[in-house]
């Protein structure tokens, strides 16, 4: 069995020219019966409801370390589809703008064991229950493109 441990520390992190820290994640996102179903991760202090996400490095590519980033945070694997879009926010520990790159991210592997089990709780919702619950208005945007790019795929599969 091998053992997943995730990355810590900033030495190889990716920075904006005004000193923010350039973050990048996914929206981890399954079908079920037709519908759009996403998983959302608590943060490490156990409260609220976002998606995965933390720094790109300088020695991975943006959808590797989305990929990273799920697999670290929620415990998932899965493709990275074309990226949803670029967002800038406040850190809320930070007095810095952060740029976050978000990719959707079809899960194909849920694993049983990942690196931040015992920091995050990871749970399966519907995007009306992530829309009224997640506290981050770039991450809600993020989430409703990538719902209009599933409904575009649907009207053209028909």
């Amino acid at each position: 069995m091998a053992v997943l441990v995730a990355r810590q520390g900033r030495e190889l992190q990716r920075y904006t020219s005004s000193g923010g820290r350039i973050v990048v994640g996914c929206i981890p996102y399954r079908v079920r019966g037709g519908e759009l179903e996403v998983l959302v991760i608590t943060s490490q202090k156990g409260h609220g409801m976002m998606f995965p996400k933390g720094g790109w490095e300088l020695d991975e590519s943006m959808d590797e370390a989305a990929r990273r980033e799920a697999l670290e945070e929620a415990g998932v694997r899965g493709e990275t589809e074309v990226m949803l879009g670029c967002w800038y926010y406040k850190s809320r520990r930070y007095e810095q703008t952060y740029e976050g790159i978000m990719f959707p991210l079809r899960v194909t592997d849920e694993l049983l064991q990942w690196p931040e089990m015992f920091s995050r709780k990871r749970t399966w919702a519907t995007v009306q229950q992530v829309m009224d619950g997640c506290k981050h208005g770039w991450m809600c945007e993020a989430l409703d493109r990538l719902v209009s790019r599933h409904a575009m795929l649907l009207q053209s599969a028909l």
